[in-house]
C-alpha cells in the first residue's frame, strides 16, 4: 500500500486498487478515492506551479476551494481538460493528469526565474510598464503576454463528447448534501414537497465525512448519513443528485446546476453524455452551501505541504491519508486542535500546535497536551523552510518578539477560521451582513424564496445546524414550522476564534511574500500597494492586484484581502465592503453549457410546412433568422430574371407566398385589449373583432423595435404577428412586462408561430384563387374588406383567414394548422396555374414591398429610427396617456429639426441600382472627410416601375424631396432624385381589389 496510507482509518479500506498516471509517473489509489488524495496517498504534494512567479505549489484544500492544485486531464488529444482541481477529480483506473504552468518539468521550470524579479512584478505593474518604447508593444510586449496569459492548455481538436440539457420544476431545491442539506431535504420530502438535493461531490455527508467520533442521536455520524440518504432515495418525490454543483442563482428562484455524468468513469457508456446541464425553477430554495476554511496569511504560506487543518482532517478520517509524517499545526482557530489530535492518535508524530492566540480554550489545549503534542500560545510561524516541499519552520513569541524556535516537519496545517459559503445567496441578489464574531459575511435579507442553514448561514453547532435545518425544510414544503425535535449530538469538533488579514509577520512594512489568492499569485503586500496607489474601493483593489478574481472567486481569499485592505485603510471591515460574486461557482465547461447546441445543432435550421413543395418547384432558399426561406424560383433564369418574373406575375394575375415564419403571439384574458394597448404604442383597445390594424412596437427610448399585424379574434383574444427574427424577442418582450410591470393584467401570452402555416396570396387575381375553397365566409369585396379577419374553413380545414397585404395588392393570408399547410399550397398552387398564380420568393417581396414605401424593421430602422423618423407618426396613437416608448418619444432631441427621415430616392440613369449602405452627399465635390446626410437602406430593379428605386435615411429628408443628391461610389458618383416613398400607386387602389 502506499506510503502514505493509513490502513486502519479511512472508509476506502475494503475498495480496489486503482492505477493512474501524475506527470508520466506510475502510482496507485482506490477505489474512491480524489486525484488530490491518491497524490498525497503516495507522497506526492507538489502538483503545480503558480501564475505569475511560477513558485511550487501543492495540495492546499479538499474540494472546491482549491487554488493550487490545478491539473490537466487527458482522455486522449481530444478528451483534454485543463484546470481541473485534483481535489475535485475522483479517481479512475487509467487516469492520466498532467501539470500545468511549467517548463520543460515541474520539478525544474524555468518560469520560476520570475521570482528574482519579483519586486518589480507589483500588483498592476502591468499598467505601467508596458507602455514604452510604443514600437516595443506588437514586437514583443503583446506576443509575450498572450504567450503567457491564462493557466492550462486549451484543446485544439474538436470535442467528441456530447452534453444533455434538461429542466425541472420542485417544489424545493437544496443545495448542499451535508447535514444540514440533508436534514432540510427528509424533513421537506416527509411533508410530501417535490424535492431535488443537489451535492458537488460523489457522496454525501459534507464536513461530516472528516468527523472521527461525532454521534447524532446516539449514531455515528456517517451512519447517520447514511440512513437518512437511504430514506430520501426510498422517496418518489425526491431527486439525488450527488457530483452535482448547484452554480448559477437566478432571478424568479431559478438555479442552474452542472451534473458530472461520467467524470468518474474508466471507460464511459457513450450512449450516456459527459455533463449535463439543469435548468430548475424551485419553489423554495434551501441554502445548506457550508463554509470554506481560511488559510492564515505568513511567510512563504504557499509551500507544498503547507494546508488547510479541516482538509488534512478529511483525509486522514475518510480517505485515510496522512498528509506528513511529522505534521505541525499553525492556527487561530479551535476546528485545528482536531485535526491535531485526530492526527496524533493515527500515528502520525505531531511535534507542536502553534496558536496565535494568547488565550485558546483551555480544554481543547489541556487536550492536546495529554498526548504529548506541545502547544505554543500567542505564536506566530515568522519564516519557513523548504522549496518544492516544507522542511521545516521557525516560531516567534508575538508578545516578547523572542523565543525563536525551530521545528522540522514535512506537513504544516493551517486554519484562520470559516468562511460562510454565500455565493449562490448573493448571486441572488441577497444582502449581506457582516459578522464580527465570525470576521466573515452571512446571509441577511433574502431577495428570493430563499433560506440559508448550517455553516452557510453561519452557524457552526451540529445539533443547533440539524434543528434549524429540519425547520427551513418543513417551512419551505408546507408554509408551517413544526414542533422541533432536540437533537443530541456529541464528539463534534470545536469550534471558535479565526482571524482576517495578515498575521504579525507578514504585516505593513514586512517585504515577504505572504499569499493572500494564491491562484492568481496575490500577497498582503500587493493589497497594502494597491491602497497606497489610491485604491480605496474594494471593486477597484480586486481588479488592480486581480485578487479574488478568475475562477477563484474569492473563495479562500476575500476576508483575508478585506482585512488587509482595512488594516491599510485604517476602517472596519464593513466599511471596506465585499466583492461580487458572479456565476458561476466553480468552473463549467463550455461543453455543458452548449449542450445539444454543437455540429448541425448549433445553428438549427427551421423549415416550413410548405418547404418541401418550394424545393420541388427548385427554390433557391436563404437563411432568414433560423428558418430557410424560399429566395427565388429560378425556372431556369438568373436571379434578376426570376425575380423580375415573380413580380409581375403578383402585380398581373396572383401570386403565392409563404409566410409561415411571421412570428406570431396568441394574446388571451379579460385585460389583453388593456395590455396590448401599453405594448405597442399603436391604439389596439378600440380595435373591433374581426377587425385587423398594423402596429408598432416601440422600446423605452421611443425608437421602433417591431412591427405587425394585430388582429382581434373575439373580446379577450388577439392573434398578433411579428417579424420573423423578432418573434422569441417580442414575446420576452411582453412577458418581461406582464411579471414585472403589469402583474396584476389578467393576460397570457403564448407563441404559436409553429401552429400556423401561412400562405399569403397576392394580386389582382387573388379572391379567384382563394374563393373556391372558402367554407363558411363571404369573401366579397363589400362583405369581408381589407384589414378584416374571419374565423372559417379552407378544404375543410379550421382557417385563420386575414385579409391583408404586403405588396400593396388585393391579398389574403390562410392561416391553417401546420400539419395541413403543405396540403393546402398544393391545392392552391394547382388551382392557381389555370389564373396564372405563380409562388414568389422573398426577394420579390422585398421589391414589391419597396414599391409600396412598406418598411422592414432592421432595414428602413437601425434602432435610433422613430415612427415619425420612417413615416409612420400616423400609427401612434394621440390619445393613450402611456404606452412603451411614448416617454421616450417627447424627448427634445427626437422631436428636434434635422433628423434623419425616410425618403425615396430615383438614379439618374434608371438602370443604375444602388448599394444598401452607401453614404449620401450634398455636395459631391466636398473634401473628406465629406459631410454624410443619410444612407441607403434598400434599393431595387422595379419592374412595375421600370428603372431602379431606393429607400433611404436623410436628414430632413421629406424636406428635400424634388432635390437631388449624390452617392459616392469607388467608381463613380450617383446623382439621385429624392422623392416619396411610395412609387406604385400612390392612391392605394389596388388594394381594395
Amino acid at each position: 500500500m502506499s506510503r502514505f496510507r493509513l490502513p486502519e482509518h479511512g472508509r476506502l479500506n475494503s475498495a480496489r486498487r486503482i492505477q493512474f498516471r501524475f506527470d508520466g509517473q506510475r502510482y496507485v489509489g482506490l477505489e474512491g478515492d480524489t486525484l488530490a488524495s491518491a497524490l498525497l496517498a503516495n507522497g506526492v504534494h507538489l502538483t503545480g506551479r503558480s501564475f505569475k512567479y511560477h513558485r511550487p505549489r501543492g495540495i492546499l484544500g479538499s474540494g472546491p476551494e482549491e487554488p493550487n492544485a490545478l491539473v490537466e486531464i487527458c482522455r486522449d488529444d481530444a478528451r483534454r481538460q485543463p484546470n481541473i482541481r485534483a481535489t475535485m477529480q475522483p479517481l479512475y483506473d487509467g487516469l492520466e493528469a498532467i501539470s500545468q504552468n511549467r517548463w520543460p518539468s515541474l520539478g525544474f521550470d524555468i518560469g520560476c526565474a520570475n521570482g528574482i524579479f519579483s519586486r518589480f512584478l507589483t500588483a498592476g505593474f502591468y499598467y505601467k510598464t508596458f507602455m514604452w518604447p510604443k514600437a516595443f508593444w506588437h514586437r514583443f510586449y503583446e506576443p509575450y503576454i498572450r504567450a503567457a496569459a491564462g493557466l492550462g492548455r486549451a484543446p485544439t481538436k474538436p470535442d467528441p463528447e456530447h452534453y444533455a440539457n434538461r429542466f425541472a420544476h420542485v417544489d424545493v431545491l437544496v443545495a448542499g448534501g451535508g447535514p444540514a442539506g440533508l436534514a432540510a431535504a427528509l424533513a421537506a420530502g416527509e411533508a410530501g414537497a417535490s424535492v431535488l438535493l443537489c451535492d458537488e461531490g460523489a457522496s454525501f455527508g459534507g464536513w461530516l465525512k472528516a468527523e472521527s467520533s461525532t454521534t447524532i442521536d446516539g449514531v455515528a455520524a456517517m451512519d447517520w448519513v447514511d440512513g437518512v440518504v437511504a430514506r430520501l432515495a426510498g422517496m418518489t418525490n425526491v431527486r439525488l443528485m450527488p457530483r452535482t454543483t448547484a452554480f448559477g442563482y437566478y432571478n424568479h428562484n431559478m438555479l442552474v446546476l452542472a451534473e458530472q455524468v461520467t467524470e468518474h468513469l474508466a471507460e464511459p457508456d457513450p450512449a450516456l453524455p459527459r455533463e449535463r446541464l439543469w435548468q430548475v425553477r424551485a419553489k423554495k430554495v434551501v441554502l445548506a452551501t457550508g463554509s470554506i476554511e481560511r488559510p492564515l496569511v505568513f511567510p512563504d504560506n504557499d509551500r507544498p505541504g503547507i494546508m488547510l487543518a479541516g482538509a488534512a482532517r478529511l483525509y486522514l478520517n475518510h480517505f485515510g491519508v496522512a498528509p506528513g509524517r511529522r505534521v505541525a499545526v499553525f492556527t487561530a482557530h479551535d476546528a485545528a486542535y482536531a485535526a491535531a489530535i485526530d492526527l496524533k492518535r493515527a500515528g502520525v508524530a505531531v511535534p507542536v500546535i502553534v496558536d496565535l492566540r494568547a488565550e485558546p480554550p483551555a480544554d481543547i489545549t489541556a487536550e492536546a497536551r495529554a498526548l504529548g503534542i506541545e502547544v505554543l500560545e500567542g505564536y506566530e510561524v515568522k519564516t519557513v523552510r523548504g522549496t518544492r516541499r516544507i522542511t521545516g519552520f521557525t516560531v516567534e513569541e508575538l508578545r516578547s518578539g523572542q523565543d525563536n524556535r525551530r521545528f522540522d516537519c514535512d506537513a504544516l496545517l493551517m486554519s484562520g477560521g470559516y468562511t460562510p459559503s454565500v455565493h449562490l445567496f448573493s448571486q441572488s441578489r441577497g444582502k449581506l451582513a457582516f459578522d464580527p464574531a465570525l470576521q466573515a459575511y452571512v446571509p441577511a435579507e433574502p431577495a428570493e424564496e430563499c433560506v440559508s442553514v448550517g455553516a452557510a448561514a453561519g452557524d457552526f453547532d451540529l445539533a443547533k445546524t440539524i434543528g434549524s435545518a429540519r425547520n427551513a425544510g418543513r417551512v419551505a414544503a408546507t408554509g408551517k414550522a413544526g414542533k422541533a425535535a432536540a437533537v443530541a449530538v456529541a464528539g463534534a469538533a470545536p469550534f471558535g476564534g479565526g482571524m482576517a488579514g495578515a498575521t504579525p509577520a507578514a504585516g505593513a512594512g514586512k517585504f515577504v511574500k505572504a499569499f493572500i489568492d494564491f491562484q492568481n499569485d496575490v500577497t498582503a503586500k500587493d493589497i497594502r500597494f494597491a491602497v497606497a496607489e489610491g485604491f480605496h474601493s474594494v471593486e477597484h483593489i480586486k481588479r488592480f492586484t486581480t485578487t479574488g478574481m478568475a475562477t477563484d472567486q474569492g473563495k479562500t481569499s476575500n476576508i483575508h484581502g478585506i482585512g488587509v485592505a482595512a488594516e491599510a485603510l485604517s476602517r472596519p471591515m464593513p466599511e471596506v465592503g465585499l466583492t461580487t460574486f458572479r456565476a458561476p461557482f466553480t468552473p463549467v465547461t463550455f461543453g455543458t453549457i452548449a449542450g445539444f447546441a454543437k455540429g448541425p445543432l448549433f445553428d438549427p435550421t427551421r423549415k416550413t410546412p410548405i418547404h418541401d413543395s418550394a424545393e420541388a418547384e427548385g427554390a433557391v432558399f436563404e437563411d432568414v433568422s433560423l428558418w430557410k426561406r424560399a429566395w427565388y424560383f429560378p425556372k431556369g433564369a438568373d436571379m434578376h430574371a426570376a425575380v423580375g418574373r415573380e413580380c409581375r406575375t403578383v402585380r398581373e394575375a396572383a401570386g403565392l407566398f409563404d409566410a409561415s415564419t411571421l412570428g406570431k403571439i396568441e394574446v388571451v384574458g379579460p385585460d389583453a385589449a388593456k395590455f396590448l394597448d401599453v405594448i405597442y404604442a399603436t391604439p389596439l383597445a378600440s380595435l373591433a373583432i374581426g377587425k385587423c390594424r398594423y402596429a408598432i412596437m416601440l422600446n423605452e427610448a421611443g425608437f421602433i423595435i417591431d412591427d405587425g399585424i394585430v388582429a382581434r379574434i373575439g373580446e379577450d383574444r388577439y392573434h398578433v404577428t411579428t417579424t420573423t427574427g423578432g418573434a422569441p424577442r417580442v414575446l420576452e418582450l411582453m412577458e418581461d412586462y406582464r411579471q414585472t410591470e403589469f402583474p396584476d393584467l389578467k393576460v397570457w401570452t403564448t407563441s404559436v408561430t409553429e401552429q400556423w402555416a401561412v400562405i399569403a396570396v397576392q394580386g389582382p387575381k387573388a379572391r379567384e384563387t382563394v374563393a373556391p375553397f372558402v367554407e363558411g365566409l363571404d369573401i366579397s369585396p363589400d362583405a369581408f374588406k381589407h384589414m378584416s379577419v374571419a374565423e372559417c374553413t379552407v378544404m375543410g380545414v379550421a382557417c385563420r383567414l386575414f385579409r391583408v397585404s404586403f405588396t400593396g395588392e388585393a391579398g389574403y393570408e390562410i392561416n391553417v394548422p401546420a400539419d395541413y399547410g403543405r396540403a393546402v399550397w398544393d391545392r392552391l398552387r394547382e388551382h392557381g396555374r389555370s389564373l396564372g398564380a405563380e409562388p414568389y420568393g422573398t426577394e420579390a417581396m422585398h421589391v414589391l414591398r419597396a414599391e409600396k414605401g412598406y418598411i422592414i424593421v432592421g432595414q428602413e430602422t437601425d434602432g435610433t429610427v422613430t415612427p415619425a423618423d420612417a413615416g409612420l407618426a400616423w400609427a401612434v396613437s394621440k390619445k393613450k396617456t402611456g404606452f412603451v416608448g411614448k416617454r421616450g418619444l417627447e424627448r427634445s432631441d427626437l422631436l428636434a429639426p434635422g433628423r434623419k427621415q425616410l425618403v425615396g430616392l430615383k438614379t439618374a440613369n434608371p438602370l443604375t441600382v444602388l448599394e444598401e449602405g452607401a453614404q449620401i452627399v450634398a455636395d459631391p465635390n466636398e473634401a473628406v472627410p465629406m459631410t454624410m446626410l443619410g444612407h441607403v437602406t434598400s434599393a431595387y430593379h422595379s419592374d412595375a416601375m421600370g428603372r431602379s428605386i431606393a429607400l433611404a435615411l436623410v436628414k430632413d429628408g421629406r424636406n428635400l424631396i424634388g432635390r437631388t443628391l449624390y452617392v459616392p461610389m469607388p467608381k463613380e458618383t450617383i446623382a439621385v432624385e429624392v422623392t416619396d416613398t411610395v412609387f406604385f400607386d400612390p392612391e392605394g387602389e389596388r388594394l381594395h381589389g
